[in-house]
């Protein structure tokens, strides 16, 4: 008898799951067939999350690629090391090895004096002047390139002061303002694109939220109908979420499609800029993982914007 519910259990359950399963399927569809059947409304909407969520966007992605350019500009941010006269070429390298152990430093290279004359000569044109020298007036140098932090550029101040105490050195030259401008400049933009994506965000829930508040006036007796024949809240608030839902995805295609236009307008100029400083550097586009990105974030939002506004308004609606 047992064995009998039990297999009888299994058939109903499978029955009810398959059920919500076509009834979540039906409203998936109807949901987007009533968005369908009022375009030019659908349509400014999705543009407005567009335009909302394609701002912070574009800007994201600009700055990555201000990053990009930027980032070979880390090489200036050099500490040179003027070594003393007395320190030969084996100390310097002795010195250069142990520097290249230091977390702070990235990169070390040694500069022969004589080599560093030679390429003098060559460069400054007064070869038959430096020829005339008794000795090499120009020292032993060690170039260090540090690890440069965006977020504490403190620290290699710390290691030139380091550095400057270490007895093998008479001089340290560090040219690093210029760089932790940019960097400080990078971090405020940063810190403000966060800002006004929140905002945009806000905006975003509060369009959807109320493009969902005027579907469910327009839909309260539908709904109270609905609650007299025993429908539940999960019941009547499904279609509303779907059509957030549809929202957010087509705000999101939409914000793609103005991003991906946007910088493609720029692809041309830049090219022809950075040709005329011989430079590689092509504007890097929205791409696909930040498009599925861009997209995710809209359809959470239009998820968010239309639970928040039937929660609101599905408990005043009572059949009457």
């Amino acid at each position: 008898m047992a064995e009998a519910q039990q297999q009888t259990g299994k058939p109903q359950l499978r029955t009810r799951i398959q059920a919500y399963g076509i009834n979540h399927l039906h409203v998936f569809f109807s949901s987007l067939g009533r968005i369908w059947r009022a375009p030019f409304a659908s349509l400014m909407t999705a543009s407005v999350i567009g335009i909302a969520l394609a701002l912070p966007a574009g800007f994201y992605t600009l700055l990555q690629n201000l990053q990009q350019l930027s980032g070979g500009w880390d090489g200036a941010a050099r500490i040179s090391l003027y070594l003393h006269n007395n320190v030969s070429l084996s100390q310097a390298e002795k010195f250069a090895k142990q520097l290249n152990t230091t977390p702070q430093i990235e990169k070390v290279r040694v500069i022969d004096k004589d080599a560093a004359l030679e390429e003098f000569k060559a460069l400054s044109g007064f070869g038959d002047a430096l020829d005339a020298l008794d000795s090499n007036p120009l020292p032993m140098v060690i170039v260090v390139t540090p690890v440069v932090d965006t977020e504490n550029p403190q620290r290699v101040e710390n290691l030139v002061e380091e550095l400057a105490n270490r007895p093998e050195v008479e001089l340290v030259q560090l040219d690093l303002q210029w760089v932790k401008r940019l960097y400080t400049i990078m971090n405020l933009v940063q810190r403000g694109l966060i800002v006004i994506a929140g905002m945009l965000a806000l905006a975003v829930i509060l369009v959807i939220g109320n493009t969902i508040r005027l579907d469910i006036q327009n839909r309260h007796s539908e709904i109270q109908v609905n609650k007299l024949i025993g429908a539940t809240n999960a019941f009547i608030r499904r279609p509303f979420l779907y059509t957030g839902f549809w929202y957010g995805l087509f705000g999101g295609l939409t914000a793609c499609v103005l991003v991906v236009t946007a910088l493609s307008l720029l692809q041309g100029p830049a090219k022809r800029l950075a040709g005329l400083y011989d430079s590689g550097f092509r504007v890097v586009n929205l791409g696909f993982g930040n498009s599925i990105l861009l997209i995710a974030i809209a359809i959470l939002l239009g998820y968010l914007g239309s639970w928040l506004a039937v929660g609101r308004h599905l408990r005043d609606i009572e059949p009457g």
